[in-house]
C-alpha cells in the first residue's frame, strides 16, 4: 500500500469518521487535527494560532504574493510582511507534502488534494450528504436544535468553500476537482468506507501492474 488518500468533506457528512475508518482498514496513518500539531512543531507557530486560522477564509487578497513566495522559498522578503493566515497556510502546505512523502496515509481537508496535485500515487475524494442527514448528525454530535444545526452546517461549509477556492486553483465540492465523490447519505458511513476501500484497491492494482 503506497497510496495517499485526501478527503474533502461537507460539514456533517461524516467525512472525518469515514476517513478514520478507511485509515484503520488499511492500517495507515490518519491526519486531521493531527496535521496542525505537526505543522506547529515544524513551523515554529503555536498550535493555537494554526487552529484559529484552520480552514478559514482569509480577509486579505494577496493570493499571487503567497504563491510567488511559495515558489521562491521562504527567504523571499515578502514573507515577513505576509498576513498570518497566509503563513499558516504555507506551514500546512509544507507539512502536507512532507507527510505524503513519508508513505500511505489519509489526510482530511486543508486543500491537501491541491497541495499534492503533482503526486501520482494520490486519490482525491469528496464526501457530501443531503441536508437532512447532515442536520441530524450535527444535532446529535453538538447537542443543537435543528435550526442551529442547519446554521452551523451552512457557516462551516461556506468557510471551507471560501478557504479552498481562495488557496487552490479548483472549486470545492465540484466533481471535476476530485477522483471520487460520494454521497454518504445514500451509502452510510460503512458503505462509503467499503466503496473507498474497493476504489483504492483497484487504483493500487492498476498502478502497480
Amino acid at each position: 500500500m503506497n497510496t495517499v488518500i485526501t478527503i474533502g468533506r461537507q460539514f456533517g457528512s461524516a467525512g472525518k469518521e469515514i476517513g478514520e475508518k478507511v485509515a484503520a482498514n488499511f492500517g495507515i496513518k490518519y491526519y486531521n487535527k493531527e496535521l496542525l500539531s505537526r505543522a506547529a512543531k515544524e513551523s515554529g507557530f503555536c498550535q493555537e494560532m494554526l487552529e484559529n486560522h484552520d480552514e478559514r477564509p482569509t480577509s486579505s487578497f494577496l493570493y499571487n504574493l503567497v504563491m510567488d513566495t511559495y515558489s521562491f522559498g521562504y527567504n523571499a522578503s515578502h514573507f515577513v510582511d505576509m498576513p498570518i493566515s497566509h503563513k499558516v497556510f504555507l506551514a500546512q502546505f509544507d507539512t502536507i507534502k512532507k507527510i505524503a512523502q513519508e508513505g500511505a496515509c489519509v489526510i482530511v481537508g486543508r486543500c491537501a488534494d491541491y497541495a499534492l496535485s503533482e503526486m501520482k500515487n494520490c486519490v482525491h475524494i469528496f464526501i457530501y450528504a443531503d441536508e437532512e442527514t447532515k442536520i441530524k448528525r450535527v444535532m446529535k454530535q453538538y447537542d443543537l436544535d435543528a435550526a442551529k444545526a442547519k446554521d452551523m452546517c451552512i457557516k462551516k461549509d461556506k468557510q471551507r468553500q471560501s478557504y479552498y477556492n481562495y488557496y487552490s486553483s479548483k472549486k470545492w465540492g465540484r466533481a471535476d476537482s476530485y477522483d471520487l465523490c460520494i454521497n454518504s447519505s445514500v451509502l452510510g458511513v460503512d458503505g462509503s468506507v467499503k466503496l473507498i476501500t474497493q476504489y483504492i484497491e483497484d487504483f493500487e492494482t492498476r498502478n502497480n501492474s
